[in-house]
């Protein structure tokens, strides 16, 4: 811990241990929007491939291709070439003899979770034999320090967690691990481990980052956690004065406290005490449960919220007080139900994207009746439609969805949130396509107003949408200037 608060020293945060929190993340000076607070490369990561997933991605960069070279030995490993394939070799030489072992099926059976496992095991007999270094941010120390909840999980868990590191050993087969350890560290993965997102936030894979596994979760969060390739970089989104701890979200915030709240303990078993939701079960907290997740009436005129009757037996407007029975909205509910499975199964199946369309608009028309327009279920469902329709490169289309979802987005996020950054650079994209020029200037300004400070300038796709940018404003003003000539 000492040798870990002189590193943290050279990025201005300290660590500190906080009644009901633990361990957490304190800043030394003042951040602002858009600092990169701490960064981080994983100690371990995989890919997300699996013996079924196509294409792969690469085991060094985690680029997807179809032209990927597979580890001729042991036919897990994949690379884009020999850059990639040498700045892992020292860890795949003794991944790729314990793997070789196995039986081709039993190859197979060797997820991304347990990989990671496997590696966790390999990477410290590494540094325990000095093949690689150890540093004070970067070492099983760090590792051994994490929260398992082990008392807190389910028998169901335990069991998993026994079996998996069951296969762990098997893979291993060195008798001084411990099957035990094993299992705790299965629980610590589950409630430390990172999805790595590409910037566009789609997962790539899974790493274990031991120091920013120390930062605490808020619903509220003054950070964003965002990776450049495989390494994570914590940027500060609000002003975060000295003295003041570093908090990221954990999960996806929009949505109600009770949601949130669930999420958070089944995953990361404890309940948030942050400031939003603190406020469960007040009046603004109510309202925004009803917005986001509850019913409307459906009187066109009136569109008011419904809360449950003090009866229970249905729930009433707030604004014209009409009574709609549970059993009117259980029958329309189950009508989307019965529309969602059917899509699922169509899509499971390739069928046709117009098909699934045709099935996600029959839903959007139920649930635009049921909620409200700021409903989560209603923006998922376009968040579908719009998907499929950029599928079909359906542009005009998709543009009208795009910008149906935008509102939502400004309403449940804070200004500065990668994922309305994202949105409205889809949209400006959209406006792009179709010749949109001055649209097409706005949306992608506003894009990089909030993505400058959550992802910085310096990725290919940040310097892709900069270019963007410069590209429709260049249209945009030699249209102007045709005009008025």
């Amino acid at each position: 811990m000492e040798n870990l608060q002189i590193a943290l020293k050279d990025y201005s945060l300290s660590v500190s241990t906080v009644p009901e929190k633990g361990r957490s993340l304190f800043a030394s000076r003042d951040f602002y929007p858009g600092d990169v607070i701490i960064g981080q490369e994983p100690y371990i990561c995989v890919p997300k491939n699996s013996s079924l997933s196509t294409p792969k991605r690469c085991d060094g960069c985690f680029i997807t291709s179809n032209v990927l070279r597979r580890c001729s030995r042991c036919h897990v490993a994949y690379y884009c070439g020999t850059t990639c394939q040498r700045s892992e070799w020292e860890l795949h030489r003794l991944e790729c003899e314990v793997l070789s072992r196995l039986d081709m099926d039993k190859r197979k059976s060797v997820t991304p979770s347990i990989r990671l496992m496997v590696r966790l095991y390999l990477r410290r007999k590494l540094q325990d034999d000095k093949v690689i270094p150890s540093t004070a941010m970067d070492n099983y120390n760090l590792v051994e320090a994490l929260v398992a909840h082990m008392s807190d999980i389910t028998e169901e868990q335990l069991v998993l967690y026994a079996q998996m590191a069951n296969l762990v050993y098997s893979i291993l087969q060195w008798p001084e691990i411990n099957i035990k350890e094993i299992a705790e560290n299965f629980s610590k993965f589950a409630c430390n481990a990172h999805t790595i997102c590409d910037s566009e936030l789609r997962p790539v894979g899974t790493g274990l980052y031991p120091v920013i596994s120390i930062i605490n979760h808020s619903c509220l969060p003054n950070s964003v956690l965002v990776f450049e390739g495989r390494s994570a970089l914590v940027r500060a989104v609000q002003h975060i004065p000295a003295g003041i701890e570093v908090v990221i979200s954990y999960i996806e915030t929009a949505g109600s406290t009770i949601t949130r709240q669930k999420a958070l303990k089944e995953q990361y078993l404890f309940t948030c005490t942050c400031p939003r939701c603190s406020k469960m079960g007040q009046k603004d907290d109510i309202q925004e449960s009803a917005i986001l997740e509850g019913y409307r009436c459906k009187n066109e005129k009136c569109g008011g919220l419904l809360l449950r009757t003090t009866d229970g037996k249905g729930f009433q407007c707030q604004g014209c007080q009409l009574v709609m029975g549970k059993e009117e909205i259980k029958e329309i509910i189950t009508e989307i139900e019965l529309l969602s499975e059917e899509a699922a199964s169509k899509s499971s199946f390739s069928c046709s994207y117009q098909e699934v369309i045709s099935i996600y608009k029959k839903t959007e028309k139920l649930q635009t009746k049921l909620y409200h327009p700021f409903s989560i279920s209603l923006m998922q469902t376009r968040e579908k439609i719009l998907k499929s329709l950029m599928e079909l490169e359906h542009w005009t289309e998709a543009l009208a969805y795009c910008k149906l979802t935008i509102p939502f987005y400004e309403k449940v996020y804070p200004s500065v949130h990668p994922l309305l950054g994202l949105q409205y650079y889809t949209c400006g994209k959209l406006e792009w396509y179709l010749g949109e020029a001055e649209e097409a200037v706005k949306s992608l300004t506003k894009a990089v107003d909030i993505l400058r400070i959550t992802h910085g300038t310096n990725t290919p796709f940040m310097k892709d949408l900069l270019m963007k940018l410069e590209e429709a404003r260049a249209e945009a003003s030699y249209k102007w200037s045709s005009i008025h000539c």
